[in-house]
C-alpha cells in the first residue's frame, strides 16, 4: 500500500516540479508583457497631449488627506437628471440636438461587468450610458463567494491537465487581484485561507502548489503562503477536526464586499461623466441600415420601471452585459439564436461568526464529489459554499433544502464533532446563477468556455458573458476595446481603470474610524463598519446622522445605522427597500431574520426620503418579504401579520408564562433561526417545568420527564425513534427514577426532538445527498 501511494506521489511531485519551472518562466513572460504594456502607455504620453493620455480623477481634491475629513464631497447627479439625459435632454430638461443626444455606447446590465464596462468607457473619454432592469448587482454580482482570487483549483487543473488556457486565466486573475485591492482598499482586503492536511504526503504536495500560486503572481503578489504544524493549526483554527490532522498550509487571497463594490463602480462611473440608471429596462433593440445596407443595432427601447415611461435611446453601439440573462437580449437581436448561457446555481450559506476565527478562512480541498468548499469570515458572519448545480435562469432563485443540507454535511466533515452545526444556525442562504457560456461559433457548441467570451452578432451587438468578479476589469477592457473597433469609435484615451480609484478610496485610511469616533461620538463597532463599507464617504454618512439624529442602529446585533438608509437613497440611487437591505447594507445576506425585523424602520426612512404614500410603503414591505423568502426565510412569513414587527424593528414576543401549553413542533420559522424555540414556546416550557420543580431549584426527577412531555403535548410521532436516544444525547439516565435532572438538560433534549421533527417534516435529506452538479472538468468546480 505504501509503495502504491509513493508511486502516485512521485508522479505528482514530478509533474509539480516540471510545472514549477513552467510557472516561473510564465511569470517572467507575463512581467515582460506588463512592462511592454507600460512602455506603450509611456509612448502614448509622448504622442498625445498630457490631458489626452491620462484621465483626471473627478473625485480627487487637493484638500483630501488620508483619514481626515474632506472639505467637500462630490454629489452624484439625481436620478431625474440621469433619466433626462437618457431621454436625449439636458440634465435640467432642456432640449438637445440629435447628435448631442446620441451616446457612443449603451451598456445593458448593471452588474460587475456592465458597471466595469461603463467606468472603462467613461474614463477613456467616451459618452456612455448604462441601464439596469433591477438594481446594481441585483443578480449574480451580489451573490458571489466574496473572494478576489486567481483560483487555486484552476491552477491545480492547469498543471495536472497541462492546460495553458486555465494557467493563463489564473495568471490574469492574480494580476487583477492586486489591482482590485489597490483601487478599492476599504472594500477589499487580504484574507489568509487555511488548507487542513490529514495525510503526511499532502503537506509537500500542497506546499508546492501554494508556492507556485505565489510565484505565478510575480510582482503582483500579496502575502506569501506558509506551513503550520498540527498544534499551530489548531491554535489558528480551534473549530477544526483534530482527529488525524497532520498540519496545514495557509495561503492568501483577496476578499471584498461584492454588492457595495458594484455600487461604487456605478457611482464612480457617474462621477466620470457616465449616465447610469437602475430600474430602467430594455424592452427592445433599435436597428437601422448602415451605408452598406446592413442592419445595425443603434439603440434600444427603454422603460422606467418606477414611472412606466417609455422612450428610445440612440447609441453608436450596444454592449450586452446581462450575465445569466444574456440570451434574452441576444434574442431581441437574433430570435433564432441558440442559447449561449449554461446556467449553474451556486448556493452559499451564512453562519454565526463563532464558527470561524475572525481573520482566517478555510478551504476544504476534497469534498465528497471532488469540489472545494470555502468557509470564510465576512462582515461579521461566516460564508460557506458553494454548489455548482444545473438550474434555470430566474431573477431571484431560491436555494433548495438539498443544496443547503449538502453544504452543511460537507462542513460537518471538517469541523470538530464538538461543534454542532444545525439547520437553525443558518442565518441566510442564497442562490446565485453563474453564467457559464458556450461559444456559438465553436465547432462543438456543447463545450463550455473556461473563462469569459465576447460575441459580436451580425448586427453589431457586442455581448460579454462568463468570467468572474476578480477579472471584471480586464473583461471590461477587452469588451470596450472590441466595441470601439466594432462601432468605429474615436477613443481619446487608452484604458485607465488600472489606476482609477473608486469613490471612497481617496482619503480613506485604516485608522480613519478613530477620527469618526472622536468627531461624531459613534461607538467603535459602528465607526469601523462605516469606514470599512464607505471609505472616506463615511464622513458623509456620519454627517447625515449628526444632522438628523439618525445614528441609531437598525438592529441591536448589527452596526448598521439609520443614516445609511438616507445615504443609500441620496448618494447611491437606492429606490426600493430590497435595494437597501440586500445591496447597500447587506443585512439580508448576513441575517435574513434581522433584515426582516429591521424592515419597517427601513421603509419608514425611505418613505420620508422618497415621499412614498402608504400604499407604496405596504408594497415595498411585501416585496421585501418576498425577497427574504429567497434568502432562507420560510414562505410562511408572507402570511403573518406585519404588525408583529413594530416600527422600531423589534420582534414582538417575550418569554410569556401564560401560554397555551402547547409546543408547535412543526414550526417552519424555527427551522430558520438559531434558537429552536420561539419566545412563547420557551414560556410554555418554563411554565410546565415549574409545575414539576417542587423544590424550586431548577431540577425535576427522572420520573417526571414523561409527564412533562405530555403536559407540553409533545406528539408521540415526535418520539418515533424512542425517547432513549434523546435521553442519552442529553446525558440523562432512567435507571434511578428519583435522580435529579437540570432544566438545561430537559431544554436541550426538547431542542433535539424539535430539530429532528422539523427536519423530517421539511424534507427527507440524507447525509450523502447527491446533487445534479455540473462535472468539474466542465465548470471548474463552481469557484
Amino acid at each position: 500500500m505504501w509503495r502504491q501511494h509513493t508511486a502516485k506521489q512521485i508522479l505528482r511531485y514530478g509533474a509539480a516540479g516540471s510545472a514549477t519551472v513552467a510557472v516561473a518562466y510564465g511569470g517572467y513572460s507575463y512581467y515582460r508583457q506588463q512592462k511592454q504594456s507600460t512602455n506603450s502607455l509611456l509612448r502614448l504620453d509622448r504622442a498625445y497631449p498630457q490631458s489626452m493620455a491620462h484621465h483626471a480623477d473627478q473625485l480627487e481634491t487637493t484638500s483630501m488627506a488620508l483619514g481626515q475629513r474632506p472639505h467637500a464631497f462630490w454629489a452624484p447627479p439625481t436620478r431625474s437628471e440621469m433619466i433626462n439625459e437618457l431621454k436625449g435632454l439636458g440634465r435640467d430638461g432642456s432640449p438637445r440636438t440629435e447628435q448631442e443626444a446620441e451616446f457612443d455606447i449603451l451598456v445593458i446590465g448593471g452588474g460587475a461587468t456592465g458597471a466595469g464596462c461603463t467606468l472603462d468607457a467613461a474614463t477613456r473619454g467616451l459618452r456612455v450610458a448604462m441601464v439596469e432592469r433591477d438594481d446594481f448587482a441585483s443578480g449574480t454580482s451580489s451573490k458571489s463567494t466574496k473572494l478576489v482570487h486567481g483560483g487555486v483549483r484552476y491552477l491545480q487543473k492547469a498543471i495536472m491537465g497541462l492546460d495553458y488556457e486555465q494557467w493563463k486565466m489564473v495568471r490574469e486573475a492574480l494580476h487583477e487581484r492586486k489591482t482590485f485591492l489597490k483601487i478599492a482598499p476599504y472594500l477589499s482586503n487580504e484574507l489568509p485561507i487555511l488548507l487542513p492536511v490529514y495525510k503526511w504526503w499532502q503537506l509537500p504536495y500542497f506546499w508546492v502548489g501554494c508556492k507556485m500560486y505565489d510565484l505565478l503572481a510575480g510582482k503582483q503578489g500579496i502575502t506569501g503562503s506558509y506551513a503550520l504544524g498540527r498544534s499551530k493549526t489548531l491554535e489558528s483554527f480551534p473549530m477544526l477536526r483534530d482527529e488525524g490532522l497532520v498540519g496545514s498550509l495557509v495561503y492568501f487571497d483577496g476578499q471584498h464586499n461584492d454588492a457595495r463594490m458594484n455600487a461604487a463602480l456605478a457611482v464612480t462611473a457617474a462621477a466620470h461623466g457616465a449616465v447610469v440608471a437602475n430600474h430602467v429596462e430594455v424592452t427592445d433593440l433599435v436597428k437601422e441600415k448602415d451605408s452598406e445596407g446592413r442592419e445595425r443595432v443603434c439603440g434600444a427601447r427603454l422603460r422606467d420601471n418606477e414611472t412606466g415611461d417609455e422612450w428610445t435611446v440612440r447609441a453608436k453601439g450596444v454592449i450586452n452585459a446581462t450575465g445569466p440573462f444574456s440570451d434574452a437580449i441576444l434574442k431581441m437581436d437574433e430570435p433564432q439564436m441558440t442559447d449561449i448561457v449554461a446556467p449553474s446555481s451556486g448556493v452559499h450559506l451564512v453562519l454565526p461568526s463563532y464558527f470561524s476565527p475572525k481573520s482566517m478562512g478555510m478551504l476544504d480541498p476534497a469534498t465528497t464529489d471532488g469540489r472545494v468548499v470555502f468557509f470564510l469570515p465576512w462582515e461579521g458572519g461566516v460564508v460557506a459554499g458553494t454548489t455548482d448545480t444545473v438550474c434555470n435562469v430566474e431573477a431571484d432563485p431560491k436555494p433548495s433544502e438539498t443544496e443547503i443540507e449538502w453544504i452543511l454535511s460537507e462542513i460537518r466533515r471538517f469541523l470538530s464533532p464538538e461543534v454542532k452545526i444545525r439547520r437553525g444556525d443558518v442565518l441566510s442562504a442564497w442562490s446565485g446563477i453563474r453564467p457559464l457560456v458556450r461559444d456559438p461559433k465553436a465547432a462543438n457548441t456543447k463545450d463550455l468556455v473556461r473563462n469569459h467570451m465576447i460575441h459580436v452578432s451580425e448586427a453589431g451587438l457586442v455581448t460579454i458573458a462568463g468570467g468572474k468578479w476578480t477579472t471584471y476589469r480586464e473583461m471590461a477592457k477587452e469588451t470596450v476595446d472590441k466595441a470601439a473597433q466594432e462601432f468605429g469609435l474615436s477613443v481619446p484615451r487608452d484604458c485607465q481603470t488600472e489606476g482609477v480609484r473608486l469613490i471612497g478610496s481617496h482619503a480613506w485610511s485604516d485608522k480613519m474610524f478613530i477620527k469618526l469616533i472622536q468627531t461624531f461620538g459613534v461607538d467603535a463597532e459602528v465607526a469601523k463598519h462605516l469606514a470599512h463599507n464607505y471609505g472616506d464617504r463615511a464622513w458623509a454618512v456620519c454627517a447625515l446622522a449628526d444632522r438628523g439624529g439618525d445614528a441609531q442602529r437598525l438592529h441591536a446585533r448589527y452596526p448598521f445605522v439609520d443614516a445609511e438608509v438616507r445615504y443609500a437613497v441620496q448618494y447611491e440611487y437606492a429606490l426600493s427597500a430590497v435595494d437597501v437591505i440586500a445591496r447597500r447594507l447587506r443585512l439580508a445576506f448576513l441575517d435574513a431574520q434581522a433584515a426582516r425585523e429591521s424592515l419597517p424602520r427601513v421603509v419608514a426612512i425611505m418613505a420620508d426620503e422618497l415621499k412614498w404614500p402608504v400604499d407604496r410603503q405596504r408594497l415595498e414591505h411585501r416585496k421585501a418579504l418576498q425577497f427574504l423568502t429567497t434568502m432562507g426565510l420560510p414562505d410562511s412569513i408572507l402570511n403573518e401579520d406585519n404588525e408583529l414587527i413594530d416600527a422600531g424593528g423589534k420582534r414582538a414576543g417575550v418569554v410569556n408564562l401564560r401560554t397555551t401549553g402547547t409546543l408547535n413542533l412543526v414550526d417552519p420559522a424555527s427551522y430558520y433561526r438559531r434558537g429552536v424555540f420561539s419566545a412563547d414556546e420557551i414560556g410554555t416550557i418554563l411554565a410546565a417545568f415549574a409545575e414539576f420543580d417542587v423544590h424550586g431549584d431548577g431540577h425535576i426527577e427522572v420520573k417526571d420527564i414523561e409527564p412533562l412531555l405530555a403536559a407540553i403535548k409533545v406528539p408521540a410521532a415526535g418520539l418515533a425513534q424512542g425517547l432513549n436516544s434523546y435521553l442519552e444525547s442529553a446525558k440523562i439516565s432512567m435507571e434511578d427514577p428519583a435522580a435529579s435532572v437540570e432544566f438545561e438538560q430537559i431544554f436541550g433534549m426538547l431542542g433535539d426532538i424539535k430539530e429532528s421533527f422539523n427536519a423530517k417534516a421539511k424534507t427527507e435529506i440524507k447525509a450523502d445527498a447527491k446533487l445534479n452538479q455540473i462535472p468539474t472538468y466542465r465548470s471548474g468546480g463552481g469557484v
